[in-house]
């Protein structure tokens, strides 16, 4: 009988129980073990020990038996807490006590859930002394691997839903915080913006508020290959996935197929996100595809129709856009019905990641990449290209152009303009609101020169004068930057959404958008009305203009857009239009894609350890350093940044080659989203807005802007700090003035320099109106522009 009772206790040993996967990852990450350590200990590849996270795979003897003690015995050093912390939903908050906030959105819920395991097998809660002796062994091994160096960065990581699982930083002295390393114990819950911008902001991890069975992988991956050969996609979330295909097609197939890739639609009406791969050097030499294109390639923008890659996307029945194969490739088939097959490819060697805007991220890790990529899409969508284009095919998922009717006499239904949107045909602007070369102009003269009375002029500021002799006894030149002026600029604004209407001698009316010309030559700066039945006596020559870039007075007519004359009504002046291009269908079209990128904004500063409830002390000295304290959370600040001015910039994107000759019509025409009118009153808001707080500050402090530069404004003071020229009473600011501050609108400590500095660089360059805003961040008199 002992034989049969050793034979019975081999079968139950070679079938040892395990938690659930979810638990499996609580318990490791409880005990702050990486993958790598865990699969070094066990003789595995990570990958697998990711699969038996994931639950896609189960480990087989002899490594299950020994898997299953490891996390018995971590079971008992980290129990689950007891129901009762489940119903009062304290356990995720005792588990994260570094972060200031945990949001209470869907998706936070959601991390939680799959992080904290509501039950876990009975077997793991059995004790006897051969298993701890074998946990102990376990353990050991696996403190052995540490000691020897190994490490991951993907188990640093964390799920696109929650990129914020390391502390915050402390807010007292936050310039002294370095980026954390592993927590220690299983922590899930975000950080988000406090008081009343966490609950506007929600849940910015999931636009449906609520995981899709779908892409249970998350929105792309980054596919790269190990010392082994072994193709490896690197997801959100720290998961690794094997990768079987051996070609290009067959990468695309199993995308599609197993990959469990993509991203939830981000309106009723529109469509999901497809799935994005990110391919590292060492995929592309596995795929056949160049490390790097030749200069003939890089002009081009994509390798040659006869590359061997492309040949057998074509045989395999794949397309690939009008745009071909380029760092930002989208390989499809033509849709079966509602079935949409595309995968787009990024290839950061091709330079598909600007460094401009993304930083250093294309040199990153495979799994570091995969949490910057992946952390933006989940705030802000799966890029689609460049910032600008992702900026642009924002506006659009937000407000997709057609909708389902409602069911007809038949039963069914078919595609109808959605209202609000911009529709799926382009219009043609006004005229006046066109660049040089479109085709409305084709009959003008070819050296012909539009004058303000011909040509709609909206755009940032870049303006100086020369230091008064006051200014000049002081120490410091200060700059101030606003947060995300331009998706400030955007929010509440009334744009149009179809074709505008020639009006003749119109009354100027400041609901209706469009352009007007107009003549504001008589709104004089030396007194203006800074309220309801308040004016106030400025000196006119410190300030900029209001209606030029340039910041000088304008000379008769010229067009403005809508906001720029409705400014010129509120500082006390009458307004006379003598014609005007207006748009009676309109509405607050970019409202939904302001509070996208707030949301991703804000959330991504709160990582950072900046939140929207500071008190302008604190922020200042949260503000210092940011970046350093995760690098890779700052890549993502820099991207949603670009994608604001970006987006606006491509309403009016100009011709670029193609073999374009003024007069005729280029490839951005053909969108419903070229809208240069939408552009220019977007910039007119940001400028008029700025303008306004300049206003605010001189009437109340007697202080004027030294220069501006698009949202960087300098003032001569006796301090280093925005709080020793900026206006504060017990910590309340100037009511219409400048507010330090995360939020868009408000603004940051740009620079510092001496006024000595300034003088020197402008009489260096024989230059008494120098714009200075363009140095005063870091001091270094260059020819790029620094305010950000």
């Amino acid at each position: 009988m002992s034989e049969l009772f050793d034979a019975v206790d081999a079968l139950l040993a070679s079938r040892a129980s395990l938690p659930p996967p979810e638990e499996r990852r609580r318990l490791r990450k409880a005990h702050g073990l990486t993958i790598d350590e865990v699969a070094t200990a066990l003789r595995v590849r990570r990958a697998t020990v990711s699969g038996w996270e994931a639950g896609k795979t189960e480990p087989r003897p002899p490594e299950r038996d020994a898997y299953a003690r490891l996390l018995d015995g971590l079971a008992k050093l980290y129990p689950l807490p007891a129901p009762a912390d489940f119903g009062t939903g304290t356990g995720a908050a005792e588990e994260n006590t570094a972060a200031p906030e945990a949001s209470t959105g869907p998706a936070t819920r959601e991390a939680e859930a799959r992080t904290v395991s509501p039950g876990r097998p009975s077997q793991a809660a059995a004790t006897n002394t051969a298993e701890a002796t074998t946990t102990a062994e376990a353990t050991a091994a696996v403190k052995a691997t540490r000691a020897a160096g190994t490490r991951t960065t993907t188990a640093a990581t964390t799920t696109a839903e929650n990129p914020q699982a390391r502390p915050a930083p402390s807010v007292s002295a936050p310039a002294a915080v370095a980026r954390p390393a592993r927590a220690a114990g299983p922590s899930s819950a975000a950080h988000r913006p406090g008081g009343e911008s966490a609950k506007k902001a929600g849940s910015v991890g999931n636009p449906e508020g609520g995981t899709d069975g779908r892409f249970e992988n998350g929105p792309l991956a980054v596919v790269d290959v190990d010392a082994d050969g072994q193709v490896l996609a690197y997801c959100t979330g720290g998961l690794v996935l094997d990768v079987p295909a051996k070609t290009l097609p067959a990468l695309v197939e199993w995308t599609l197929t197993e990959g469990g890739f993509g991203q939830p639609k981000l309106s009723g009406p529109g469509k999901d996100a497809d799935p994005l791969l990110v391919l590292t050097e060492a995929a592309l030499e596995r795929y056949g595809l160049p490390v790097a294109l030749t200069d003939e390639e890089r002009l081009a923008g994509r390798i040659p129709e006869g590359h061997k890659a492309v040949r057998q996307l074509a045989r395999a029945g794949w397309q690939l856009t009008q745009r071909g194969f380029g760092p930002w490739a989208r390989i499809y088939r033509p849709a079966q019905g509602s079935d949409r097959q595309c995968v787009q490819l990024c290839v950061p060697s091709w330079q598909a990641l600007d460094s401009r805007h993304w930083g250093h991220a294309a040199q990153l890790p495979p799994a570091d990449l995969a949490r910057v990529l992946g952390v933006y899409a989940s705030r802000v969508m799966t890029p689609r290209g460049s910032t600008a284009v992702t900026g642009l095919e924002l506006m659009t998922a937000l407000h997709p152009p057609t909708r389902a009717s409602q069911p007809d006499a038949t039963g069914k239904r078919h595609s109808e303009h959605n209202p609000g949107s911009l529709g799926k045909d382009p219009v043609d602007p006004a005229p006046c609101e066109v660049p040089d070369g479109h085709p409305l102009l084709a009959d003008l003269p070819r050296f012909h020169v539009r004058g303000p009375g011909e040509k709609l002029f909206e755009e940032a500021y870049d303006w100086a004068r020369p230091m008064t002799d006051a200014e000049c006894t002081v120490r410091y030149l200060v700059g101030i930057d606003v947060n995300m002026a331009f998706a400030a600029g955007a929010n509440g604004l009334v744009v149009g959404l179809g074709a505008p209407t020639h009006v003749r001698q119109p009354v100027f009316d400041p609901k209706l958008p469009g352009s007007w010309l107009v003549d504001l030559s008589h709104v004089d700066l030396s007194r203006v009305k800074v309220g309801k039945d308040e004016w106030a006596d400025l000196d006119g020559s410190l300030l900029p203009s209001p209606f030029t870039p340039t910041g000088e007075r304008p000379e008769g007519p010229a067009w403005y857009a809508t906001p720029t004359v409705a400014y010129a009504v509120e500082l006390g002046y009458e307004v006379r239009p003598l014609e005007a291009y207006v748009r009676y269908d309109n509405g607050r079209y970019l409202d939904g894609w302001y509070n996208r990128l707030r949301d991703a904004y804000l959330a991504t500063m709160a990582d950072l350890g900046v939140r929207a409830d500071m008190a302008p002390a604190d922020f200042l000295a949260a503000m210092d350093g940011y970046k350093e304290r995760d690098p890779e959370m700052a890549i993502v600040v820099s991207a949603i940044k670009a994608t604001v001015k970006g987006g606006i910039g491509k309403l009016r994107e100009r011709p670029r080659g193609e073999g374009w000759r003024p007069g005729r019509p280029w490839r951005a025409l053909a969108r419903p989203t070229w809208r240069p009118d939408i552009r220019a009153a977007v910039i007119s808001r940001t400028r008029v807005n700025l303008h306004r707080k300049i206003v605010k500050h001189a009437a109340f402090t007697g202080q004027y802007p030294v220069a501006v530069l698009s949202d960087c404004v300098v003032y001569a003071a006796d301090g280093t700090s925005p709080l020793d020229f900026l206006p504060y009473r017990d910590g309340t600011p100037l009511p219409g003035g400048f507010k330090l501050g995360v939020n868009p609108g408000l603004v940051k400590h740009e620079g510092t320099q001496t006024v000595l500095w300034g003088e020197e660089v402008r009489e260096r360059f024989d230059a008494p109106a120098l714009n200075l805003a363009r140095y005063i961040k870091d001091g270094t008199v260059t020819g790029a522009d620094n305010g950000e």
